[in-house]
Formats: structure tokens, sequence, C-alpha cells
């Protein structure tokens, strides 16, 4: 006896006709529809084992030509097979025949992420970049030149030319013992000092997470002025014109350990810990430079107060050469933990489930800090606010991503101080003014506005 006639692809079922999920006369369960359902790729992506798009033809029919006939027409309409590609037309590309546009491929998701980590360059990042460097070598030349010796700007780079073999002519005598021995020195030592602490104050704002953090916060200053003060004011020698640099370096670096030691506990540390002990260890410092004071003599004394305001008086290629290592391995090694001070910029749980190892990384911008601090302290002295106000400024003026702003807050830091001990040189001729003593008074209302913009922004700071 002949079964019922199979009804037309898109016609509606018939009264009493079975329901699409019910047992099929070939015996397919509604279970097996379900796991075929539950099985089924993504819509628009081919799944491994299918044969695409557009499936073989053999003898005028697909090879799901009777699956989609003996399928209900309802079924038939949650999967639409896509129209067959014109007679010559290229072959559709699997990946793209999703509607959407995703890479179907397996390493889709691994091709989306590496393409969006490389992104262009902003133009403003070349502008800002292009500035800084053309304003640092103009404000350079300018510093070797002037002074209480005038000498013209051309002169000055005729005599570089001549020194390296490109031409130029030399100074008369004076000339060229004031521009090699007193100017260039203390250019490139201003050059390499504000380099260092506006790096530091990067560092230092991307460990804490917060943009009003500077390197002495954690008493890397303080602890190498009491070094310095305390080879001053007990007339210690034993390393002659270099015991005093000497021993600053090692009393900051040795503050450095003492306040992460004090502040680690099981294990970890936390930042407003690390704060903390910041803060009493710089009192304890403040302490020991009063003690040492009272009992140093008037010429001591004059000499301890004149280091503690921070200058570049003493500036001398020996002096260049003391420093010229430690900020060359500090500047060369932070760029290379700009990616994990992002990714920390998100918290430290994020940046964990990230795969950053908060506690080594902490540990290892600490150590590259106090490297950075304690050089430049140990030659120039107390010169406060560059760390801070260089990487905000740089913050507010291209963002807060750290690729950016640790190179960008060297080269700020540098034409910061080299600004800074122009200004020193020649603001009250023949007299020079401290240099810690101008970027203090120019920093402080800035970080006042600073606070005020903060707390604004914030509505409180409860």
């Amino acid at each position: 006896m002949p079964g019922p006639p199979a009804s037309e692809p898109g016609a509606p079922a018939a009264p009493g006709n079975p329901e699409p999920n019910a047992p099929a006369p070939n015996g397919t369960s509604r279970t097996s529809v379900a796991a075929a359902q539950a099985g089924a790729p993504a819509p628009g992506c081919a799944s491994p084992g299918s044969p695409g798009p557009n499936p073989p033809v053999v003898n005028g029919t697909s090879q799901d030509g009777a699956d989609a006939a003996s399928a209900s027409a309802p079924a038939a309409g949650l999967f639409p097979t896509p129209p067959l590609p014109e007679p010559g037309a290229p072959p559709p590309d699997p990946r793209a025949s999703n509607a959407g546009g995703a890479d179907c491929s397996p390493r889709g998701a691994e091709v989306s992420a590496g393409e969006a980590d490389i992104q262009p360059v902003p133009r403003r990042t070349y502008l800002l970049t292009g500035s800084l460097v053309l304003s640092l070598l103009v404000l350079s030349l300018l510093s070797a030149g002037l002074g209480a010796y005038d000498i013209p700007l051309s002169d000055v780079v005729s005599s570089l030319q001549h020194r390296v073999g490109l031409g130029g002519h030399a100074l008369d005598r004076v000339g060229e013992s004031v521009l090699w021995n007193v100017r260039l020195p203390r250019v490139v030592l201003a050059l390499l000092v504000g380099a260092s602490l506006g790096c530091a104050g990067a560092l230092m704002q991307g460990v804490f997470g917060n943009p009003l953090a500077e390197p002495a916060i954690i008493g890397i200053a303080s602890g190498a002025a009491v070094g310095a003060v305390g080879a001053v004011a007990l007339g210690l020698s034993f390393l002659g014109n270099w015991t005093v640099t000497a021993c600053a370096f090692v009393a900051g670096l040795v503050t450095v350990l003492v306040v992460y030691s004090l502040s680690r506990s099981g294990g970890k540390t936390e930042v407003v810990t690390l704060i903390l002990t910041g803060i009493a260890v710089n009192a304890f410092a403040g302490a020991l430079i009063g003690l040492f004071i009272f009992f140093a003599d008037n010429a001591q004394i004059t000499q301890i107060t004149f280091w503690q305001l921070g200058s570049l008086s003493q500036s001398t290629w020996p002096r260049v050469l003391a420093v010229l290592p430690c900020a060359v391995a500090g500047l060369a090694v932070a760029p290379f933990y700009a990616r994990k001070l992002d990714l920390l910029a998100l918290g430290e749980r994020p940046a964990r489930h990230l795969g950053v190892d908060v506690e080594r990384l902490r540990i290892a911008l600490v150590l590259v800090v106090a490297l950075l601090t304690a050089a430049a302290v140990a030659v120039a002295g107390i010169i406060t606010f560059v760390g801070l106000l260089v990487p905000h400024l740089l913050r507010m003026a291209h963002g807060s991503g750290h690729r950016y702003l640790i190179p960008g807050s060297a080269l700020g830091g540098a034409l910061m101080l080299v600004a800074g001990d122009l200004a020193a040189r020649t603001v009250a001729e023949p007299a020079e003014l401290p240099l810690g003593v101008l970027t203090a008074l120019f920093g402080s209302p800035f970080f006042f506005l600073l606070l005020r913009r903060t707390r604004r922004k914030q509505g409180g700071w409860a």
C-alpha cells in the first residue's frame, strides 16, 4: 500500500502530521535532533568536518539534498542552503562565510589579538616627541653658551664640530676652557639627572597607581641626604672628593631596602603599608639630619645647607662618569616594564589573572627607581617636583600609556632640569640660585592646582 505523498518544501504541515521534533519514519528520535542542533557550528561558520558553505554536487544533487528533502519545512527554514556561485566566479573563502566577517579559522582569535596589539602610532606622538627633542637640543646649546661668560651659539656649534672632526674651529683659550670644563659637564649632568628623576617619577606613579606619587615618597632622597650630611658632619674623606657622593648613593639604596623590608608581610607588600613606612622613614631621616647639623661647625653647616638645596655647580666630567652607568642602566631597563605597568593599572587582581607577577614587578621597579634616584641625588642634592610634574604633564597631554610615558618622562625631565639650571645661573648673575629652590618654587603651586583638579574631578576625597 503506497504511503502518503511527501509534502513539498515550503508547504505548511498538514493537520495530523508529526511535529518537527517528533520521531521520524526512519527512526530518528527527538534526542538525535537536539544533539544535532547542539553540535551545530556558530551561524556563518562551518564545522571542521563539514564540506563548507557550498557542498559538492553529485549527479546534480548536493550531498545534503536527501537530508533537506526528508526534513520538514520548518527545519529547512532554520538552516537555509546558500545559493550556488555563478559560473566562472572564484570559490568563496570559508572564513568569510559568516555575516559578521569574523575569522572562523582555528587561529582567528590569536590573529585578531595580535592585530589589535599592533596599532598605528598616533600623530600627536610624533609631534610631542619631536617638540621635546628639538626643544631639548636648542636649550642645551643655549645653556652651554649663556652665563657670566657669554659664548655665541655659532661658536658653541663650531667648537663641537671641531672636537668631533666635522670642521668648525676651536675657540680662544678662555672660551674653550669655559665651554668644555664648566658648561658642557653641567649641561650633560643636568640631562642625566633630569632624565633619571623624570623616569623614576613615571615608574613610581605606575607602581602605586597614583599620579601624585614621586620617588621621595619611599625615602630615597631623605636616605641619600642622611648619607651625605653624615659624611660632611663627621669629616669623612676615605674616598677623597667622592666621599659625599658615595655615602649618599649607598645610604639611598639602603633606605629603600629597609623601607621595603619593613613593609613586607606574609610574602606580600601592600601599597598603603609601603607609603606609610616611607613616611615614617622620612621622619626618622629628618631627625638624623637635624642631629648632624647640630653637631657640625659653621663651615660644615654651610656645605650641608647648600647640598640640601640642590645644585649642579660642582659638575665635572668625573661626576658625569659617576652617574652615567646608573642612569643609562635604569633608563634602558625601565621601558621593558611598560606593558606590565599598563596591565597593573587595571588593578592587582586583574593583572595577576593576566599573568603579571605583581610582587616581582614591584620589587624590580622599586630597585630601578632607587638606582636612578640615588645616583641623581648623590651628585646634585635634593631636587624635588621633577618626578611629580613631568609624568603628570605628559599624562595630560598624551595619555596614561606607559609605552610613551616612560621615555617621554625622561625627555621631559631632562628638558625641565636644563631649563631650571639655566635660570638658576642667569636670573641673579653673578650669583647662582639653588636649583632645588627653583623647582620647588614653581612645582609647589602646580602641585596645589593638581590636587584641586583631582578633587574636583573625583567629586571629593571621601
